[in-house]
This record gives C-alpha cells, sequence and structure tokens, in this order.
C-alpha cells in the first residue's frame, strides 16, 4: 500500500491491491470457466508436452539433463478398481519452491515465465503451449482429488516432492525420493464420471485434441505373446496412440502427393481424394501455417449445413482447439477442409473461444486470398478439373458474390452457367467467354433465370434473341435470383434480365411504332385482368409465342417470389405486365371477337398461359381447363 499527499487539501490518496478468495475463485475456475469436460485431457497433456519441451530446450545446452532418460514421452493409464487416471512424462518437472509457485498460485504461467527469459532465436524455437496457468486445475472438473509427484531434471532423487488437494481452496506438500526426473499427475475421479475409464473413449479424447504433439502420447494394452496362436497368454505393452508429428509443419520438399492425401482422409473423413491442396506458412506480425483442402465431391448436407459448420480444425502449437470454419472462412468457402496452426492467436482463458481481433480477420483475408487464388489457377490451367468443382461447388460459392462485396468481381470470374449457344444444360459458359463471343454491337450481358433449366431453355423471352443469334445466359439454380439482384456490372459491362424492363432493339430506332396496332384492344384486355397485371402492350420480345410477362428491373422474378413466400416470407403485391405479341393468331380473333364473355375468356388465358410458361403455378387450373374447352368448342 502507498500513500500520497495533496499540496492543495493534504488529502490522503490510498493504493490497495485486489483481494481475492482462493477457493471462490477455485470454485469458478472449475466449475465456469470450461464448457466441455473432456478438455482436462488435452490441458494435461499440453502441460506434459511443455515440460518435455523445456527439457528438450534445456539438454541443448547440458545433455546430463536426460540422465540416461532421453526417451522423451508421455503415458496416460487407467485404474479402473482406484477409479484414477494418472499421466505421467518424463520432462523438466519441478523443484519444491517450482511447485509453490506454479500450481499453488492460480493463474501462474510456468510456461510463460520461461518464454520471458528467452529472447530472440531462442524464444521463437522454443514450441510452449501453456500461456494462462490455469490448465491444470481442469482436472479438478472430473476429479475430486488430485496428487502430483514431480522432481526436476538435474536435481538429487532425494529432491522430490508430492503435491495433492481436493480442490476446496487448500494442497498438501510432502518431499520424497524420485528415482527419475519428471511428473505423474494421478486424478481420483469423481462419482459419475466413470466414462473417462473406459480405454477406448480416453484414447478417442486423446487422438481427437493432441494426436499432433510433437512427443509419443502411450497407454497400455493388452497383447498376445504368440500373435499367430489365439489360444495365447498376452502380455501388457506400452503402445503409442498418437501420430505425433503434424505434416502441416514439415517443409513442403518432404511431403510426398500420397502423404498430402492420406491426411486429407485423415482429418476429413473423406475415403476419396482431394481434388487441390495449398500448403503455406506465414511468417512476420502474423506466424501461421495452412493446409488447405478442396474436395472432389461435395458432401450430401453442404447446402444445408450452412451454419453449423466444421472442416477447418485450429490448433495452437500442434494441439487441437476447435473447428474454426466459422471464424476463419466465410460461409461460402464451407467447403473447404484443412488446418490452420498458429502460435499468437488470441483466445479466451479455456480456449475454447476465438477471440475476434485483427489477426483473426487477417488470416481470414490470407486464407480467401489463396482459396481464390486456386481456383482461378485452376480455371485457367485445368478447366476439366475446375469443371469437376464448379459442378459440386458452384451453387456455394455463388453466395459470395453477395456475401464478399470487395472480392465480387473475382468471384463473378469463376461463375460458370448455362448458355443458348449449346443445347446441352451443362454450365460451362463464363463471362469472359460470353463476352469474347458476343457481337461489337452488343453493349450488354444478357441472361433469364427460371425455375428450372427447362424453364429457362424454353421460354419465350428469349425469342427475338433466339432470331437475332444473341447469346442468353441460363440460370436456374435457387440462388441465381437473389445473386443477380447484386450483381448488376461486369467490368463495364452491364448484366441485363431478358424478362424484366422495355427491350430496345436497334432497329426499332430506324422504324416507328406499328400503327396497326389496336391500343384500345390492350385497354380492354387490362381492364378483363384488372390488378392482376400493371400494363398490356405490345411485345418486341415475342417472336411464335402469343404472351409473356414482364417485371420492373428491379423486381424479383415470379418464381423466386413464390420460394419466398412458401418459406413464409411475406412478399409485396408486385404485378407484371403482360405483352402480347400482335402478330400472333390468338390476338386476331380476339380483334374480331364481339361476345364480351369470350373475349374475356382470351384474355385470362393469355395471362395464364404466359404464367404456365415461366414454370409457374395457376391459382385456378380448373377454370384454366374449362376455358380452353370453352374456345375449342
Amino acid at each position: 500500500m502507498s500513500t500520497k499527499t495533496s499540496d492543495k487539501n493534504t488529502a490522503k490518496v490510498e493504493n490497495f491491491e485486489f483481494q481475492a478468495e482462493a477457493k471462490q475463485v477455485l470454485q469458478l475456475m472449475i466449475h465456469s470457466l470450461y464448457s466441455n469436460k473432456e478438455i482436462f485431457m488435452r490441458e494435461l497433456i499440453s502441460n506434459s508436452s511443455d515440460a518435455l519441451d523445456k527439457l528438450r530446450f534445456a539438454a541443448l545446452s547440458d545433455d546430463s539433463l536426460y540422465a540416461g532418460d532421453g526417451d522423451l514421452h508421455i503415458e496416460v493409464e487407467l485404474n479402473k478398481e482406484a477409479g484414477t487416471i494418472t499421466i505421467r512424462d518424463n520432462g523438466i518437472g519441478m523443484d519444491r519452491d517450482e511447485v509453490i509457485s506454479n500450481i499453488g498460485t492460480i493463474a501462474r504461467s510456468g510456461t510463460r515465465k520461461f518464454l520471458e527469459a528467452l529472447s530472440g532465436d531462442d524464444k521463437k524455437d522454443a514450441n510452449l503451449i501453456g500461456q494462462f496457468g490455469v490448465g491444470f486445475y481442469s482436472s479438478f472438473i472430473v476429479a475430486d482429488k488430485v496428487t502430483l509427484t514431480t522432481r526436476k531434471a538435474g536435481d538429487d532423487k532425494s529432491a522430490g516432492t508430492r503435491w495433492e488437494s481436493a480442490g476446496d481452496g487448500d494442497y498438501s506438500l510432502e518431499n520424497l525420493e524420485l528415482d527419475k526426473h519428471g511428473t505423474e499427475l494421478v486424478l481420483h475421479l469423481k462419482d459419475g464420471e466413470e466414462e473417462f475409464l473406459n480405454d477406448w473413449q480416453l484414447r478417442n479424447i486423446i487422438t481427437r485434441y493432441s494426436d499432433h504433439i510433437g512427443f509419443p502420447i502411450r497407454m497400455p494394452e493388452e497383447v498376445k505373446v504368440d500373435p499367430e496362436n489365439e489360444e495365447s497368454e498376452t502380455k501388457t505393452e506400452w503402445s503409442d496412440i498418437n501420430k505425433a508429428s503434424a505434416l502441416w509443419t514439415l517443409p513442403k520438399s518432404e511431403i510426398s502427393a500420397e502423404e498430402y492425401k492420406k491426411f486429407y482422409n485423415h482429418i476429413s473423413h473423406d475415403f476419396g481424394e482431394p481434388l487441390t491442396w495449398m500448403h503455406n506458412r506465414v511468417e512476420g506480425n502474423q506466424s501461421y501455417t495452412s493446409l488447405l483442402y478442396i474436395p472432389t465431391e461435395a458432401p450430401m448436407n453442404m447446402m444445408m449445413n450452412r451454419e453449423d459448420r466444421e472442416g477447418l480444425k485450429l490448433y495452437i502449437k500442434r494441439v487441437f482447439i476447435m473447428d474454426a470454419a466459422e471464424q476463419l472462412l466465410p460461409h461460402y468457402l464451407r467447403f473447404v477442409r484443412g488446418v490452420i496452426d498458429s502460435d499468437d492467436l488470441p483466445l479466451n482463458v479455456s480456449r475454447e473461444i476465438l477471440q475476434d481481433s485483427p489477426l483473426a480477420r487477417k488470416i481470414q483475408a490470407g486464407l480467401v486470398k489463396r482459396v481464390l487464388d486456386t481456383l482461378e489457377k485452376m480455371a485457367k490451367n485445368e478447366p476439366e478439373q475446375y469443371q469437376k468443382f464448379w459442378d459440386n461447388f458452384g451453387q456455394v460459392l455463388k453466395e459470395g458474390m453477395v456475401e464478399d462485396m470487395p472480392n465480387q468481381q473475382r468471384i463473378a470470374k469463376l461463375l460458370r452457367f448455362a448458355s443458348t449457344r449449346s443445347d446441352a444444360d451443362t454450365q460451362n459458359v463464363s463471362l469472359d467467354d460470353y463476352i469474347s463471343d458476343k457481337a461489337d454491337d452488343q453493349d450488354d450481358i444478357w441472361f433469364i433465370s427460371a425455375d428450372n433449366p427447362a424453364a429457362a431453355r424454353h421460354s419465350p423471352h428469349l425469342e427475338v434473341f433466339s432470331k437475332d443469334k444473341v447469346e442468353v445466359l441460363l440460370m436456374s439454380d435457387r440462388i441465381d435470383e437473389w445473386m443477380m439482384g447484386y450483381f448488376r456490372q461486369y467490368g463495364e459491362i452491364n448484366l441485363k434480365s431478358v424478362a424484366k424492363g422495355d427491350l430496345s432493339k436497334k432497329e426499332d430506332d430506324d422504324k416507328a411504332e406499328d400503327s396497326a396496332v389496336d391500343e384500345l384492344l390492350f385497354t380492354r384486355i387490362a381492364e378483363v385482368l384488372g390488378d392482376k397485371v400493371s400494363a398490356v402492350k405490345a411485345s418486341k420480345r415475342l417472336t411464335e409465342s402469343a404472351s409473356c410477362l414482364i417485371l420492373d428491373e428491379n423486381e424479383m422474378a415470379l418464381h423466386m417470389q413464390r420460394l419466398m413466400e412458401q418459406a413464409g416470407q411475406a412478399m409485396p403485391h408486385s404485378a407484371p405486365a403482360l405483352e402480347i405479341n400482335p402478330e400472333h393468331a390468338i390476338f386476331k380473333k380476339m380483334e374480331k371477337e364481339q361476345d364480351v364473355e369470350r373475349f374475356a375468356d382470351y384474355s385470362q388465358l393469355l395471362f395464364e398461359q404466359a404464367i404456365l410458361a415461366e414454370g409457374g403455378q395457376l391459382e385456378d387450373p380448373a377454370g384454366f381447363v374449362h376455358r380452353i374447352n370453352k374456345l375449342l368448342v
């Protein structure tokens, strides 16, 4: 405590340190810090890995610290009868004072203190995980008593220490002799935590979180003395249960294509081959390694599994932290699989939540750039491979046209469409292909969106474009109409729908409107249809069909409006314009029709057939059939 005195009023300003009730703090940590019980195994193995790494680092200058025990490893052992889990390592160990300092003081990290004492390359080379000094206490999530015995490497065997606590705010210390350096931790499990005494489950937890720890993690298993004899006696052997190697940490030159593929199978649970992969190390202010894969085939739930995503695993110094696809990849790249290993991404204390930070956003931007770069190279150099990608993931990539506006033009270059230039519905025409093939006097890129490929290809809106040999892009994916609402220009060229807005043709500038068109007839049709249409007018689109529906350029296509309504979205009333082909035989009949009722039936049929031509559904199908039958008689 310190005291300061003001010259003005001689008032005393006193400083105090916060006080903490150790028992309450410990209980908060045990019951509130971690959301997942099995995290305790990850934390304790990480501590053991740090202890091994500290010894390895210290032994660089004094190899006598190994004391004949240079096979650095971690052992995990179950005792179902005693209800205990034992984790032991032959790492650096601790002396009595360090036990009091590191274990007896909450939130004091021995690893952090060790790192602070290093500088330069030494600090960079020390691959240590711990940072908060709280991971050890996760053991009390599942244990009602924890016993720790340890001896520091280089100390006499009589310098061992036993620490024991029930996690209730106090602990005991005892000096003892230990033959080997390192640390052993015995967890006495609480009632109800017997699930962690299942050998298979514990192996699975270790494999999930610590598979790539840089030291062997061993568990005992029963094996036959004579493997070829079914009745042979068994013996207990220690076997490695983790890979103890992180493929992504190796130089690319040391990894074969087969190893890359096997690692993809391991992390993705996809037994097929990846389409391609990207392996990069970024150093500097942001240090991380990424190994990303693009699968060959799309999973069945890819379109539905938009929010709850996995596939990109985040590691901090080779320790699995979380599936971080939601934090580090935008939704439209959710097909990407792989790992990110960072040295310094900010996590919350329990290491279960990735905090929002400039570094995380920079990593996301870097990953997006890397994926788009790879797709661009594939599209340019391996078009057949890219077509495989597009057929599987094109609909997902289209989401980026709306979600990632800064990269919209890059993504647009990767889009592929079906086209009226081909009879097939294969989406293989790029916007650049379209531009290179269009006529010099064509200013716009024309497209049509419909409910399905057949409705798009056979739409009456295409008739004048087919006659004039103008290519139209055919869009029938559900996302297309939504996408095109945000995508109006590619480079300097506008994109226009053939089914929206007024259609002006160059030859129309040189000839007057056909005076023979009976505007009074259009008015009569409009009166019959009422608020179903916004206008009735002569069409410049139709050459064979009798009628079609036209929307304003900013309106959503009718099929998309229907989808939104089916999904429970309230849509404002939108009345399309009805365009009629004045040269069609039906219209010629209507010009001569004097019967009011038959004229009304013709008017309704023009409107209803325009709906059907778009793949829509009629509100009154029976009435439509009745009108046709009347007019056929």
